[in-house]
């Protein structure tokens, strides 16, 4: 049974939402106050919380929900916040999504669009448990990686959803996202959770040969093929039959050998290297990518059938700077990972807010590096930035880029102050304020989309794809960039 713990200092708004998740079943906790909230949470440690944001405390001194998202947060990291408010403020929701609340919802909501969002956030803690209940058969290496997949940000949430209903397909799938954010973790977690899981699993990196060597390593090669080639050899495709094929930074594909590997996508098969008999495989491939390949493919830098073909599950993973709310939980990972044994080093709550306010252009693996170099450096147990005054291994007071409100769309500062002053009404999601917000841009701009662009800290190219999206009114007469 679900368990659920509702905060509100409004008794029929409390009443309210816990008669409705004990008729759909779930075990239900309430407090009035932000301190009978966390003495409730500190006994039970329920899944889930459902909090108002403005409230009084329990001892008057105004404590409110934000509060309760951070001690929870604090004393159980696995838990998922929700939090709901009566006043739009696009502050809060900044200041929420940051530290790390899983959704934020406009009262009066329906109760249908909160469970909604419960059922996603706890589908996700499922998926959590079910791959470390696999993974825990393992290895205690590939345990650790796992860990590198932790996250409550809802750009990750639903992410990492996306490659749990991709997994239970055979279809296959593209995956665009910046270096270091994890891309071949989720690759490997989709081929753990599809019925392949029991065969192989291989990866080759596009990038790391020239194009001769690269077709032999991918499709094989016959004997004396090329000088050198003394044996037959099988190449990655044959090699992961009836298992999963990571095509690693497919978008360094060479031209010369994109209508090769077009029809071994297509139709599973392919001639050796120096052979004409045709060589059959069943598989799946996962392909990744660091560039734009739609932007490739308008530019003739790769081949359009093959993105369309290689495109059926399209995924993205957002960078480590639009989910700022999870890098404390990564830290502590990779500072448990990298510590020596026995050994039981803390990061100071300077040293995490530093972390934490860092733009992180390198994704996660810079933030594990940069754990993995502060752990050798230590002198004690404590690990705290003035142990590295003068160092410039971390840019200190490199400012918080603006916080992501969806996968691709960024808010700034200066666009906060704006949607502030828009008649938002009570109910009004993430996605609509987001709407508005370049509706108000585009208004602004008189519609100059690169100008909208510049202003929103986003490519051209999300404006355009957000017009086009959110079906924007009378946009068809601002037809220049």
């Amino acid at each position: 049974m679900n368990r659920v713990l509702v905060v509100d200092d409004d008794s029929g708004m409390r009443a309210g939402l816990e008669a409705r998740f004990l008729r759909r079943n779930w075990r239900v906790e309430t407090a009035a106050s932000a301190g009978e909230a966390l003495e409730k949470f500190r006994r039970s440690l329920p899944p889930l919380v459902v909090t108002d944001i403005r409230m009084p405390g329990a001892d008057g001194r105004g404590e409110d929900g934000l509060a309760v998202l951070r001690a929870a947060r604090t004393l159980a990291p696995s838990t998922a916040v929700i939090l709901l408010t009566a006043f739009a403020s696009v502050p809060d929701a900044v200041t929420a999504m940051k530290d790390g609340a899983c959704d934020y919802l406009l009262k009066p909501v329906s109760f249908e669009q909160l469970e909604q969002a419960a059922e996603r956030i706890l589908k996700h803690a499922r998926l959590q448990a079910e791959t470390t209940a696999d993974t825990s058969k393992g290895k205690g290496k590939d345990r650790d990686k796992e860990k590198e997949l932790a996250g409550h940000a809802p750009a990750w949430l639903r992410a990492l959803e996306r490659a749990r209903q991709a997994a239970a397909s055979e279809a296959d799938v593209l995956m665009e996202a910046e270096s270091g954010t994890g891309k071949e973790l989720v690759a490997r977690l989709i081929h753990r959770l599809s019925p392949r899981r029991d065969r192989p699993f291989v990866a080759v990196n596009c990038a790391a040969f020239p194009e001769t060597l690269l077709e032999s390593e991918l499709f094989g090669h016959a004997k004396g093929a090329f000088t050198g080639a003394a044996n037959q050899k099988p190449g990655k495709f044959e090699l992961a039959s009836g298992g999963t094929l990571l095509l690693d930074e497919v978008g360094e594909m060479p031209l010369g050998l994109q209508p090769k590997l077009l029809r071994a996508v297509q139709e599973r098969e392919f001639d050796r290297l120096g052979d004409t008999r045709t060589v059959r495989v069943d598989l799946r491939v996962i392909a990744t990518t660091n560039r734009a390949l739609g932007q490739m493919v308008r530019e003739g830098k790769f081949r359009a059938d093959l993105y369309y073909r290689l495109n059926v599950i399209p995924l993205s993973l957002p960078p480590l700077r639009e989910r700022p709310g999870d890098v404390r939980e990564l830290a502590e990972h990779f500072l448990r990972l990298y510590a020596a044994p026995g050994a039981s080093p803390r990061l100071t709550e300077e040293f995490l807010h530093q972390l934490e306010s860092h733009s992180w252009p390198g994704n996660v693996r810079e933030l594990a590096n940069c754990v993995r170099r502060a752990v050798a450096m230590a002198s004690g147990p404590k690990i705290g930035a003035a142990e590295f005054d003068g160092s410039d291994w971390i840019t200190a007071a490199a400012p918080l880029p603006p916080l992501s409100m969806s996968p691709d769309f960024m808010v700034g500062p200066a666009t906060i102050s704006n949607l502030n002053n828009a008649q938002l009404r009570p109910g009004v999601s993430l996605g609509e304020m987001e709407r508005k917000l370049f509706e108000m841009t585009l208004e602004a701009t008189k519609g100059n989309r690169s100008r909208a662009a510049e202003l929103l800290g986003v490519s051209l190219r999300t404006v355009r794809n957000k017009v086009r999206s959110y079906g924007l009114p009378n946009w068809s007469s601002y037809v220049h960039d």
